[in-house]
């Protein structure tokens, strides 16, 4: 019970320390203190944890994650701002530093006190900060759900499926970002967040892995959809919520754009084949459904 406890409180507080720097981040390329506003969104979050922590112990839900959903809520607005700050200011950035030679710089003279760390924080390149962002949360999604206490219904050979499918979706996820977003219109980089935005709502879902129970897979009056839930969901996100709009994405800007490039083709490729090869097994799944 307290162990449990302890991991709920310790969890939610990892997520708000991230979006906090994420905000600060956004403070610091706009230089506006208003934007310290946003942190507004962590109120969510917080309430989330109190009411957790009173009616559920800090028990998690069966097919719905509310305290990584709150997180993205309190995290991408962030990452938006950053994002389509540095689009509009690629030109200036061009004299900055790697973020792995600023950080050893920071280690060098913190030591010594001769340098702040917001300082050389400033001066590292606006697209190495927000990938190291776009890193941080994708980790810390799987690491969180991880130790967040598990919902009754969620068995730990579930949620180690989960985790599995997490970490598959957020290299997909990172390398949509990192590669569709440069050198696109400023018009696509709206439309590519947006789909980024929508993929990152496969994480508070469960549904990929909460198959039919056993009651149900031996009454022969039950629905194919109770039968196939499983497979149905996984075809539907991979159809609707990832490799479908990423396809999509990536042929705009291949056929659109004229942005052509090696592994731009490569991952169009690679979600065209998940989205057929998903089709194909939902077809056999129903096909041998209706045979037995």
């Amino acid at each position: 019970m307290f162990f449990r406890f302890i991991c709920a409180v310790v969890t939610r507080s990892f997520f708000i320390l991230i979006s906090l720097i994420g905000v600060w981040g956004v403070v610091l390329v706009k230089k506006n203190g208003l934007y310290w506003f946003l942190t507004i969104l962590y109120l969510p979050l917080v309430a989330e944890m109190i009411l957790t922590l009173k009616r559920r112990q800090g028990k998690d839900y069966k097919w719905f994650s509310p305290a990584i959903f709150f997180f993205l809520i309190s995290i991408i607005p962030s990452l938006w701002i950053l994002e389509l700050h540095h689009q509009e200011n690629k030109s200036t950035d061009s004299r900055c530093d790697k973020i792995d030679s600023r950080l050893f710089n920071i280690l060098r003279n913190s030591t010594n006190g001769t340098e702040s760390i917001a300082s050389p924080l400033s001066s590292v390149c606006a697209n190495d900060w927000i990938l190291a962002l776009h890193q941080i949360l994708l980790i810390l999604l799987i690491l969180g759900k991880w130790v967040l206490p598990a919902g009754e219904g969620l068995t730990r050979d579930q949620l180690s499926q989960l985790l599995l499918i997490f970490v598959g979706t957020a290299a997909d996820i990172l390398e949509f970002t990192s590669e569709t977003l440069s050198d696109v219109n400023p018009i696509m980089v709206y439309i590519i967040l947006g789909v980024w935005t929508w993929s990152m709502l496969q994480f508070p879902l469960h549904l990929s892995v909460m198959g039919a129970s056993s009651d149900e897979l031996s009454d022969a009056s039950a629905s194919l959809f109770s039968r196939l839930r499983t497979d149905i969901w996984s075809t539907v996100e991979a159809l609707f919520i990832q490799d479908g709009p990423f396809l999509v994405v990536r042929l705009t800007v291949m056929i659109y754009f004229g942005v052509v490039h090696q592994m731009l083709i490569f991952f169009a490729i690679k979600n065209f084949l998940v989205v057929i090869l998903n089709i194909y097994r939902l077809f056999v799944l129903i096909r041998d459904h209706k045979a037995s």
